[in-house]
């Protein structure tokens, strides 16, 4: 007996706790250097000049982080078997050195598929939020599953 999630065991509605972290100024700096070298995302006082009103991380590093918390905490317990893209991706507000983020998924469809019977396709809703409670980001994506059995 696996303790693993499979397809069958997902349903719409569900919500899964994706955990939190906290965002160092250090892991904004060294994304933005590798990833995203925007003086916005690497000085202060390029952060303070900007619309995001001071040094705030790349939102492809706050996707990449919520992603963590995603496989970490829920796909990495499933059959989960990758997905074919994102949706839907909206960065709401930016994120700054010493935020913590909190993470959910929650389903917001289930659907097999005609064409790899040995599969199902499950429609995510990603959020995270501060620690104020602002929405940060938020994705929808559908994620294949393998099935327990194959009908």
């Amino acid at each position: 007996m696996t303790d693993l999630l499979y397809f069958e065991d997902l349903q719409p509605g569900q919500e899964f706790d994706l955990g939190s972290l906290t965002v160092t100024r250090e892991e904004i700096i060294g994304f933005a250097e590798e990833f995203d070298p925007q003086p916005f995302h690497l000085e202060d006082a390029a952060g303070e000049a900007s619309l995001l009103g001071g040094l705030a991380a790349s939102g492809w590093h706050t996707g990449s982080l919520v992603m963590r918390l995603l496989a970490a905490n829920l796909l990495n317990r499933t059959s989960g078997r990758g997905s074919p893209g994102i949706s839907k991706l909206q960065w709401k507000q930016p994120v700054f050195p010493g935020d913590t983020l909190t993470a959910r998924a929650e389903i917001l469809e289930t659907k097999n598929l005609r064409t790899k019977p040995d599969l199902g396709i499950a429609i995510f809703r990603i959020t995270a939020t501060k620690q104020n409670g602002t929405r940060v980001i938020h994705w929808e994506n559908p994620i294949l599953f393998a099935k327990r059995e194959i009908a």
